[in-house]
């Protein structure tokens, strides 16, 4: 999906009864994954507190399965229950919006990973998408975008997110925004989000393929602006596109990273926050493929 293209009328988000059909995809090669008892017991530890809110349902396509239990009878890690089991842990870890964690609920993980992987994914862990990159864990997701939403009240306004990756990230903030564009540098993973992105027919997301450190002058500025990857410090370029009272959230650092929070409080003027470690894949310049 890109700017260029019509976008459907179908909103998102869409439900576990819509999504989880994995027979219309292709077969990936097998890839060593976690047992079934292990998934399992990941996915549910601790989850017996705070119920996030959920997102209303929105009626299945007839081409689709029409159960959760037949769509994920191949699958039996992904669930509604596995995904609920993972929101209630990564609330219970301390993201406290529930806006954000009715969108990490909203929005089905498995759907952007090959199928040798989606039985892990509703474990907070990060995955391989291919090219030495990773679908970050639902707690990071959910952590930087409560952080970019503080103290907003309803959505966010137009959103910027470095680094598209597989495309799960920028779903999920297209549930708490009313405009994201996402850029990435590879134009393979571009291509992949694209396509996983696709059947899901999100109106208010545009996927860029460039260089990430530039951003997207001729879109912004932006109220809010999410890096993906680690550089040494957040790019000039990614400042000046900041709304004024807008909010950046950055891991920065080389082999020590943490969570930069940046305020645009003046025209000429940034406060900045470094907040706890975290890890992630570099930012590199330019663009690839």
């Amino acid at each position: 999906m890109s700017e260029s293209e019509s976008q459907p009328k179908k909103r998102f988000p869409l439900t576990l009864d819509f999504v989880t059909g994995l027979s219309g995809r292709s077969k990936a090669a097998p890839q060593r994954t976690h047992s079934t008892q292990t998934a399992t017991r990941n996915a549910t530890e601790g989850t017996t507190n705070t119920r996030p809110a959920t997102m209303p349902a929105v009626a299945a396509k007839p081409q689709r399965p029409s159960t959760v239990a037949e769509a994920t009878s191949d699958v039996p890690l992904v669930s509604e229950a596995v995904r609920k089991a993972m929101v209630r842990k990564i609330a219970q870890q301390g993201v406290k919006d529930a806006a954000v964690l009715a969108a990490i609920e909203s929005v089905p993980r498995h759907y952007f990973l090959e199928p040798g992987l989606a039985s892990q994914a509703y474990v907070d862990t990060a995955l391989p998408i291919g090219y030495h990159q990773t679908i970050s864990k639902p707690s990071i997701v959910a952590r930087m975008i409560e952080l970019l939403r503080e103290g907003v009240n309803g959505k966010l306004g137009r959103v910027l997110e470095i680094g598209t990756g597989c495309g799960y990230q920028a779903a999920v903030l297209a549930q708490v925004a009313d405009e994201v564009y996402s850029i990435e540098r590879m134009r393979p993973l571009h291509e992949l989000a694209r396509s996983n992105l696709r059947a899901l027919c999100i109106p208010n997301l545009r996927l860029h393929y460039g260089d990430g450190m530039l951003g997207l002058p001729q879109c912004g500025p932006f109220d809010g602006i999410i890096l993906a990857a680690a550089g040494l410090d957040v790019p000039q370029a990614l400042l000046d596109q900041m709304a004024l009272g807008g909010r950046l959230i950055a891991p920065v650092g080389e082999r020590s990273q943490r969570l930069k929070l940046v305020v645009r409080t003046k025209p000429n003027e940034w406060m900045a926050d470094l907040l706890e470690p975290c890890h992630f894949v570099p930012m590199r310049p330019g663009t690839f493929g």
